[in-house]
């Protein structure tokens, strides 16, 4: 008996001990040597969670079901396994990896930034400055396309805040103007969505975040696979469609000054077909008087997979908004009342219809081929009362300035990459070819009288109105780039490359110039016909390196020549407050990044860098009195001079869960994000401008947040500060009772708070946040043209609330 229970007593002391080894799966990651790998990424696809292995490559995991896992680490296979708990210790074995390619093509992001593989379908990013958001990590006010949260851990970016919903994406950075993105190559899923690549590279259109699985960031370096720009390439790449026959989701939020938005998608796989599509809704007021909008954003994405190798893929949009704006404002305008208007009478209307084809084919495990035709069909229309005295009231029954834009182009770009080895190291080679074609108009001239959106011309009632121009503007665009990553050892790639680049450009039309006396007596009438084209062929080089002494830790460099061809806006005046030099040019330069980035252990991700961009005969506006006679002083817009941006750019994201609650629910990150920039004219041919500072650089632009999550929930709050920064190459400093233009002077520094919170339970999701939630009255745009001339205030403290129905 005695025994009996000794045995009994035995057994329950080992109980737990049992149970616990039964609620755990432990292991160990090696390679096909046996040896450990430190830190390999696990994707929990069962938890939904992630971890990595310590620096023994081990693993542990508190389950008490069987649980299937993704391991991945650079230069080794993606494998994914299931694993059930288990009192024993489990080998894991990855295999050095051959095609560099496999590596990640169905890997999980485990936070919101990531960076690009080395190689990516038919494009080569080794070495480059390159950032991925992983948009469905983030927790922000995605129905507004919220810019300062989603691109919160983007290094350096300017932002133009306009409240307008989201509907256009204004982003810049290091010297470069934001306004409507113009400096950098805007894709979605490869192709060109701006008016024109070349001859006016601005982005009326922005895709949904709601609808977006990437945002992907590639710095100045991406000039010679991407094309001529000093901002380099951003990238939306759209979600995939879901692997069963149908599946669809809708968003619906509501917000502060009557915002009402609306996303359904519908997406799914039947066979060899699949599909992603959605409908976008929005309208609201902006918190202004005489501000509104509402826009329709329609997307159709269809693919057919011929083949293991062979697939095609057909792309359509529609995007289309009618927004009245309240106008910009003087300096003493805004801090007399920042919420007041002057102008309701300004509207705004953009129509975009995107085509676009793919064509992917592998001919072997390392060659690989893409073809990609797409079309834009166009449209941008604004009408308003815009004088360059923005203190002047809109006056009813006057004549408003109509600008017609219409934008007809059609392009491709084939590319082809091949994989080989240099002892025994995988290398590549790209070669690709791009041809570009556009037939694109503008008309300017009398609008009519009327408050309402009136887009047609009224030149009965207004035979002199002083600005009227009509231009066609033909252009031809051929390119041809290479590149090559040599892998010299399993740790160091060079890669150097090339473009060569055929860029014909022309403006036939006239502008007519009228003057009159007070009494409307007509003293000048003057009509100048142009018919001037610019041909011109030019060759860019580049080089990237990087060196990983380990999985965790690179080091990466690139320099690479930039170019600007000049633009529509360049050649002729469409703002009162604006007069273009004849004589200006093409734009060139170099762009250079030295970092290093990884991740320690699991706990810490890092990416520091220094950058410099060397910028010649740099386009640009400064302040003088109107050389065409007049008394008005204006932006003089001409080659200013050479100029020089620098600075240092950091981003370190610290996983706090993993660090100190390890293999639980609890989900707790911070980040910084700073840049420190300096800038400097360091030559010029007018007048006060050497040795001024470059527009639109911030000394310090930081922002910094924190992020936790348990189980379902999740909450984020985010700070943005950025130091004052000039607008102009005058350096001009406005004063507090400035009341005339508001175009002139500094934009003053300024910081903002966000927070955002989500809920998942099941198929429902719950969104809810408060953007500027300190309520800050600040700017960060003076606009010479539209949606100005004036001062844009950014907006107050706003709520939303979003809904999402899983189906």
């Amino acid at each position: 008996m005695k025994k009996l229970f000794g045995g009994y007593s035995l057994l329950l002391l080992l109980l737990p001990v049992f149970a616990l080894a039964q609620n755990t799966i432990t292991g160990k990651v090696v390679s096909d040597r046996g040896d450990a790998i430190p830190y390999v990424d696990i994707f929990n696809k069962t938890a939904n969670s992630s971890l990595s292995t310590n620096g023994k490559g081990v693993f542990k995991i508190n389950a008490s079901t069987p649980q299937t896992l993704v391991f991945y680490t650079d230069g080794y296979v993606l494998i994914e396994q299931t694993l059930s708990p288990s009192p024993s210790e489990t080998i894991v074995t990855l295999q050095k990896v051959i095609d560099l390619d496999e590596l990640v093509i169905q890997q999980e992001k485990f936070n919101s930034l990531n960076k690009m593989k080395d190689i990516d379908g038919t494009a080569i990013y080794a070495g480059r400055k390159t950032e991925v958001i992983s948009v469905d990590k983030i927790t922000a006010n995605k129905a507004t396309n919220n810019t300062r949260q989603i691109y919160a851990q983007i290094a350096g970016l300017t932002i133009n805040e306009n409240s307008d919903g989201g509907l256009q994406l204004s982003i810049g950075g290091r010297g470069l103007n934001p306004n409507r993105t113009s400096n950098f190559n805007t894709r979605q899923n490869g192709y060109d969505i701006s008016a024109d690549v070349l001859g006016y590279p601005e982005s009326y259109y922005t895709p949904p975040t709601e609808a977006l699985a990437e945002i992907q960031v590639i710095r100045g370096a991406a000039a010679l696979q991407y094309g001529t720009q000093f901002g380099g390439l951003v990238n939306f790449k759209f979600k995939a469609p879901s692997g069963k026959p149908i599946e669809g989701a809708t968003r619906t939020s509501v917000g502060s000054y009557n915002l009402l938005t609306n996303f359904t998608s519908l997406s799914g796989t039947t066979g060899k077909f699949s599909y992603y599509t959605f409908f976008n809704y929005k309208q609201g007021d902006g918190f202004r008087p005489n501000s509104n909008f509402n826009s329709r954003n329609f997307f159709a994405n269809l693919n057919y997979q011929f083949t293991e190798k062979t697939s095609i893929h057909f792309d359509y949009t529609l995007f289309d908004y009618l927004a009245k704006q309240p106008g910009g404002l003087t300096d003493y305008m805004f801090n007399q009342d920042m919420f007041q208007s002057n102008r309701n009478r300004n509207w705004f209307d953009v129509n975009w219809n995107l085509f676009a084809l793919r064509l992917n084919h592998q001919f072997t495990e390392k060659s690989q081929f893409s073809l990609q035709l797409f079309g834009l069909d166009a449209s941008r229309k604004a009408l308003g009362y815009r004088s360059n005295r923005v203190s002047n009231p809109d006056t009813e029954g006057t004549v408003r300035d109509l600008l017609k834009g219409d934008f007809v182009n059609w392009g491709a770009e084939a590319r082809f990459l091949q994989q080989y080895d240099i002892n025994g190291n995988s290398s590549a080679l790209l070669i690709g070819a791009k041809y570009y074609q556009a037939e694109n108009t503008s008309m300017q001239g009398p609008g009519s009288a009327n408050s309402n959106p009136d887009f047609n011309f009224d030149f009965d009632n207004f035979p002199n109105y002083a600005s009227q121009s009509d231009y066609t503007y033909p252009n031809l665009n051929t390119a041809f780039f290479a590149e090559n990553m040599f892998r010299l050892s399993q740790n160091f790639t060079l890669t150097p490359g090339i473009r060569v680049e055929n860029i014909r450009t022309k403006a036939n039309g006239y502008y007519r110039r009228i003057n009159t006396d007070l009494a409307g007596n007509v003293i000048l009438d003057e009509t100048e016909y142009e018919n001037v084209t610019k041909d011109r062929t030019f060759v860019l080089f580049g080089l990237a390196a990087s060196y990983k002494p380990n999985n965790r830790i690179e080091f990466y460099g690139n320099v690479a020549q930039n170019y600007r061809s000049v633009t529509f806006n360049d050649i002729r005046t469409v703002a009162p407050s604006q007069i273009i030099d004849p004589n200006i040019t093409d734009e060139k330069g170099y762009t250079s990044d030295i970092g290093i980035r990884g991740k320690l252990g699991n706990k810490l991700s890092y990416d520091a860098s220094v950058f410099g961009l060397f910028y010649d005969d740099k386009i640009g506006d400064y302040q003088t009195e109107n050389p065409n006679g007049a008394a008005a002083v204006v932006r003089y817009r001409s080659n200013i001079g050479t100029a020089l941006t620098y600075g240092f750019e950091t981003l370190l994201d610290w996983n706090i869960a993993d660090t100190f609650f390890a293999e639980s629910d609890f989900k707790w990150n911070v980040f910084t994000n700073t840049a420190i920039t300096g800038s400097e004219y360091l030559k010029s041919d007018a007048p006060g401008i050497e040795g001024n500072e470059v527009e639109f650089v911030p000394m310090f632009n930081i922002k910094a947040g924190t992020g936790v999550g348990y189980k379902g929930f999740t909450c984020s709050v985010q700070f943005t500060h950025l130091s004052s920064q000039f607008t102009d190459a005058n350096n001009t400093t406005s004063t507090a009772d400035d009341n005339t233009y508001g175009i002139f002077g500094k934009i003053p520094s300024y910081y903002v708070a966000d927070i955002s919170a989500s809920y998942q339970w099941k198929m429902l999701k719950l969104e809810a946040g408060i953007n500027n939630f300190t309520n800050n009255y600040y700017f960060t745009r003076r606009a010479t043209g539209y949606p100005g001339p004036g001062i844009i205030p950014s907006d107050p403290r706003i709520f939303y609330t979003t809904l999402e129905i899983k189906f």
